[in-house]
């Protein structure tokens, strides 16, 4: 297992590379001029030239790199030009909002997924069945912008029962003492179960919105997975020893199913955090989705290839952690590895 999660790892370094060096060419692509944009639209010829040698913008594209990877070299993504804060200390601070949201979405993905997709498998062409293949057709139909506004606009605008969608909390409250950047986590910490249903509250439309979107392919593989399993010989052999048919579905079936569901899981979270972005301007949401947006909107490069390089280096330590998901469920990974 140390060799496989080695070998993982090297294969990842030009990956990496290539995310450095295509990040780079894209944002010097961009259309705008971030030194106008800073300058103002009244800023003189000479202003915005002075802006520009500042920035460091005046230079060689390849001059311009070299001090990309000088400064990556030593953990110093830039600085924002909109915040005027350094960019790691910015997702640093914004991170932990991400990936609250999107663990959670992807949670309540799961809990609907996937006893969908196993009674669907055991109920063929039933209603359950019929219901898993609608619900998936539709999430995966629906874009994740859509579905979001649709929550807002039944939930909040015409029910009431939703909060506002602007950010992680209400107005009336504060946030709680930062262990780790969690709410609902730092709120049962500091023991305020108050501060913690205000910052759940914030959470479910735009975890629902994300869990919509990402149980389609859950549901449809879990289904197919253990519709494979079921028609196998020890399953057939599990029954007809007269285990109960809970035992045979969850401690055999599902087990031996879970290898393609699991690597469904890591696909879905690399696009639950593509999907992200859009969720997080839809409902104000901190994170850093939202700050990469207001970067490109404002040419800002430093913010965007941090962005790019953050979500490179998850994607990486999340097929890793698949990799050894995949030795814990099948004993016979960690043989062949």
């Amino acid at each position: 297992m140390p060799m496989m999660i080695l070998k993982r790892l090297m294969m990842a370094v030009p990956s990496l590379i290539g995310v450095v060096i295509v990040t780079f060419l894209l944002t010097r692509a961009l259309p705008g001029d971030p030194a106008a944009y800073f300058a103002g639209p009244a800023a003189t010829q000479e202003a915005i030239e002075e802006i520009r040698g500042k920035l460091g913008l005046d230079k060689p594209l390849y001059q311009q790199f070299v001090r990309y990877v000088a400064d990556l070299a030593h953990g110093d993504l830039g600085n924002s030009l909109t915040t005027g804060q350094p960019v790691a200390t910015e997702i640093r601070n914004r991170l932990p909002a991400s990936a609250e949201l999107t663990l959670l979405g992807l949670i309540v993905s799961l809990l609907i997924a996937v006893p969908l997709g196993i009674m669907a498998a055991t109920r063929p062409n039933s209603i359950v069945d019929h219901a898993c293949r609608v619900i998936s057709t539709a999430g995966v139909s629906l874009p994740v912008f859509f579905t979001g506004l649709i929550l807002v606009y039944v939930f909040y605008y015409i029910l009431g029962w939703a909060p506002a969608p602007l950010g992680r909390l209400d107005v009336f409250f504060s946030a709680p003492p930062s262990v780790t950047g969690f709410y609902l986590i730092d709120s049962l910490i500091a023991g305020n179960g108050e501060l913690f249903m205000a910052s759940l509250k914030q959470l479910i439309l735009p975890a629902l919105t994300l869990g919509i979107f990402s149980l389609a392919p859950i549901a449809r593989m879990t289904r197919a997975s253990m519709l494979a399993v079921l028609a196998s010989d020890f399953v057939r052999t599990a029954r007809a020893s007269g285990l109960k048919p809970f035992t045979v579905v969850v401690t055999y079936a599902f087990r031996n199913a879970m290898i393609p569901v699991i690597t469904t899981l890591g696909m879905v979270f690399s696009f639950l955090l593509g999907a992200n972005v859009l969720v997080e301007k839809v409902f104000a949401w901190p994170g850093i989705g939202s700050f990469a947006v207001e970067a490109l909107i404002a040419s800002d490069f430093a913010p965007l290839q941090g962005f790019v390089l953050t979500m490179a280096v998850m994607y990486v330590a999340l097929n890793l952690l698949i990799d050894l998901l995949y030795g814990v469920i099948d004993p016979r990974v960690r043989i062949e590895a």
